[in-house]
């Protein structure tokens, strides 16, 4: 685990040293990012290995291997901890505001104290950023609906999914090695895949606590202790974020992870009808209520089996009508062993890709699809598309390595630009040389709504166009998404048969669940894809399959859960 801690690190280093420098594209915070690459993929321990060794690895120069050392011998890395202080979390968090970025954030603390988004708000309602040279009464009203669309009102702080997640998994993780854990089970609203959470609950099955309790505490991620005991710990990591460990019986483990699961409403409505039968249900226990005898409670399908209800999936629980729905409505929506192929894969042909056109078609191969298109992106995406010249050769590589790689069928794609007008990259001519295009906005966030909705309808009339790619546009926590009819886009997907991706990446998670929600019943494809830019990232599916669960997906609703011969026919517009 100390690989995975150390690239932790080395990307928080990363985020402090762009601040320090002020500078997003920071030559020393590019070599901390490349570090972490590095570690992620690296098998041996780093620990074992000596700093010759470690120089001597891609994206580790003699710098980053001092770090890693010093983190190895005293468990903590000094320019880290002092970054840590220069740049609180309230402060990190206020530079997050879409247009406001290091140099102004670093002028607006330094001039008029502000350093959080509270103090922002603040500042913008008193209308003192235009005192400060280079701001004005535009600043104020972008920045302030910024914050608008963004949640970021109010003084509870809720964290992004993608910034929560990986913590909560290495934490888990580092618990589950503890002698005497026989379980341990993220919970709460981070479970549920919400887009944002205001803590984490991580639930630990043991019948000795203490050594849990010692060895929460002895976690790099903790910065400060504010519960402590032998069945709770409860701290704050580093960067702000409330993580509570709570050590459970293994005979109560299921209840307790139900509980702590939630969603409240969800509990309450199993609470009702374990009252009809006489029972009652809390953290401990599915039980009788006069004589307190346990009727279930080490799993989760055991307490839903015995309220005569089948298995309700984590993503489902927000009292969406889940308890009242038929039991095949609760068990028929899409799962990761349904998925048969994935469309929207980068290489490193695209200016933000990472590992080789093989290198990812292994990747595939080896997660068992029938299918799968690589989708560079298209020549109008600035710095990262790839020109006309690169696309036909890349074609041409892919036609050689079909012998290569007979197991599964690789498509030619690409991931076209939708400019504010609804146009895509290249002419007709060039469109059709490709098996198959997912298109995507990737700028002008900020046009009305109508126009977003027309730019949207625009593309899907393309007869090109396959899929539109992470339909929104959103960033959780750092971009919100354009605004569109929903509506007018789920019959435009209706009439021209065009499916609307479900993003696998937890900073996107888009389309949101809301919007596969509406389009349940009704004749619209969705694709679930990872967008993958390296090869760990196709294991991102997980994540879509989830977002498509808290969306009701069928099944037949998702094309990459259909055959190769019915998928190939929904390419060539057959389907």
């Amino acid at each position: 685990m100390i690989n995975a801690t150390l690239a932790d690190l080395f990307d928080e280093l990363a985020e402090l040293t762009k601040l320090e420098d002020q500078n997003p594209q920071s030559f020393r915070a590019r070599a901390y990012e490349s570090a972490s690459r590095s570690l992620r993929e690296l098998q041996p321990d780093v620990t074992t290995m000596t700093k010759t060794e470690l120089v001597g690895l891609k994206g580790i120069g003699k710098s980053t291997a001092d770090k890693i050392a010093e983190f190895v011998d005293r468990g903590g890395i000094e320019k880290l901890d002092r970054l840590r202080l220069a740049f609180p979390t309230d402060y990190r968090e206020m530079v997050k505001i879409p247009g406001l970025g290091a140099k102004t954030a670093a002028k607006l603390r330094d001039e008029l104290g502000v350093d959080s988004v509270e103090k922002l708000t603040e500042a913008i309602a008193g209308e003192k950023l235009r005192d400060v040279a280079g701001l004005g009464a535009k600043t104020e009203e972008k920045l302030a609906k910024a914050i608008g669309r963004l949640g970021m009102f109010g003084k509870d702080r809720r964290t992004p999914i993608a910034e929560a997640m990986p913590v909560a998994e290495r934490v888990a993780a580092e618990l589950a090695g503890v002698d005497g854990v026989v379980g341990v089970k993220i919970c709460g609203s981070l479970r549920r895949l919400r887009d944002t959470v205001a803590d984490v609950d991580i639930l630990v099955a043991t019948a000795t606590p203490g050594p849990v309790a010692k060895r929460v505490r002895d976690l790099p991620v903790v910065g400060e202790i504010i519960a402590d005991g032998d069945t709770k710990v409860a701290f704050l990591t580093h960067a702000g974020l409330q993580i509570d460990v709570r050590v459970i019986a293994p005979e109560s483990f299921g209840a307790a992870i139900m509980y702590f699961t939630g969603s409240k409403a969800h509990n309450i409505a199993l609470r009702q009808r374990a009252l009809t039968k006489g029972w009652t249900l809390n953290e401990y226990a599915l039980a009788d209520a006069e004589t307190g005898a346990v009727v279930a409670a080490e799993t989760e399908s055991q307490i839903y089996a015995a309220l005569d209800l089948p298995y309700v999936s984590p993503r489902l629980r927000e009292d969406t009508g889940e308890i009242e729905a038929p039991a095949e409505a609760v068990g028929s929506v899409v799962s990761l062993d349904m998925i048969r192929g994935d469309l929207h894969v980068h290489s490193d042909l695209s200016g933000d890709g990472e590992d080789s056109l093989i290198q990812m078609i292994q990747g595939c191969v080896d997660r068992g699809y029938a299918y799968m298109a690589i989708t560079d992106h298209a020549e109008d995406l600035t710095i990262n598309g790839a020109s006309r010249e690169q696309m036909v050769d890349q074609r041409g590589q892919l036609r050689e390595l079909a012998d290569r790689f007979p197991s599964i069928h690789l498509l030619h794609g690409t991931e076209l630009n939708i400019d504010p007008d609804g146009h895509v990259d290249y002419d007709a001519d060039f469109l059709a040389g490709f098996d198959y295009t997912v298109a995507s906005v990737h700028s002008h966030f900020d046009l009305p709504a109508e126009r977003q909705t027309l730019r949207l309808l625009t593309a899907m009339g393309n007869r090109a166009v396959r899929t539109i790619g992470h339909l929104s546009g959103r960033m959780i926590g750092r971009r919100p998404g354009i605004e569109f009819d929903v509506d007018a886009v789920l019959e435009g997907a209706e009439t021209t048969g065009v499916a609307l991706e479900i993003n696998s990446h937890l900073e996107r998670l888009d389309a949101t669940s809301d919007v596969i929600r509406k389009a349940r019943g009704r004749n619209v494809r969705f694709m679930i894809d990872t967008d993958a830019h390296r090869v760990r990232e196709l294991d991102y599916m997980r994540w879509g399959v989830q977002q498509a669960q808290r969306g009701w997906l069928a099944p037949e609703q998702c094309v990459n859960t259909w055959s190769l011969d019915r998928f190939l026919k929904f390419c060539s517009k057959e389907d």
